[in-house]
């Protein structure tokens, strides 16, 4: 989860959010290079005092700033495709899970498991107990098995929403009618936070995402107790 004063990004808990996390880093210095050569350039033309006014074009800078950018697209483009391929779809899930919008709460539906499914509700902060976050607990938690390929079938009832957990590098739109995939392995067990990231109401900002990722053996003792008491 996030934590105050914070100016990064969430630490990764899954592959693909650790390729965005270099690839952030990465496309980040390429930014500082140029900023910094464009300062020197402004810098060095305000306080210089040589003038040459028969100078109407040079051919060398023509080629420099037209080569020159291209390259440094190409270094940006080849590493976002490979991310791109690699976060695309899964072919062959080990669970797949179906989180429906609402406005305001989220339902869990767990495709490969007959009448394993629940809503999940923002815990209102007087019934918190210590160690939960405020506007981030909820009382029905995702729990998925950790090092394994998860789908979520993302799609809502009413109104635009969007299902995002940052630590694991997931953003996608939850639209009516609609069904949107996503796709992300948990690297470790641990409960990760996220909250609806379109604006869709009054309640947008109360409609928190919890996923917990946990070793297979607990999962099938969670999965099994879920619908025993179903």
């Amino acid at each position: 989860m996030a934590y105050p004063s914070q100016l990064g990004l969430q630490n990764a808990a899954s592959p693909a959010m650790e390729e965005l996390v270099h690839f952030h880093d990465h496309t980040l210095m390429i930014a500082y290079l140029i900023s910094n050569l464009v300062l020197y350039i402004i810098f060095a033309v305000v306080t210089t005092k040589l003038t040459n006014k028969h100078a109407l074009d040079s051919q060398e800078i023509e080629i420099i700033w037209t080569v020159l950018p291209a390259v440094i697209l190409i270094l940006i483009a080849l590493p976002s495709l490979r991310i791109l391929y690699l976060m695309d779809e899964i072919n062959d899930p080990h669970l797949t899970v179906k989180a429906i919008g609402h406005q305001w709460y989220w339902s869990y539906e767990y495709t490969d498991y007959k009448d394993l499914n629940f809503d999940s509700y923002m815990t209102p902060t007087q019934e918190l107990t210590p160690g939960q976050f405020r506007l981030l607990e909820v009382d029905h938690r995702m729990v998925i098995p950790m090092e394994s390929p998860i789908r979520v079938l993302i799609t809502a009832d009413d109104v635009l929403h969007s299902w995002a957990v940052p630590a694991l590098g997931v953003k996608m739109d939850a639209v009516p009618g609609r069904l949107n995939q996503a796709a992300f392995i948990a690297s470790r067990p641990g409960v990760y936070y996220g909250q609806c990231s379109e604006i869709c109401g009054a309640n947008h900002s109360f409609m928190p995402i919890v996923v917990e990722a946990v070793p297979l053996k607990h999962f099938e003792d969670w999965s099994t107790a879920m619908l025993e008491n179903t």
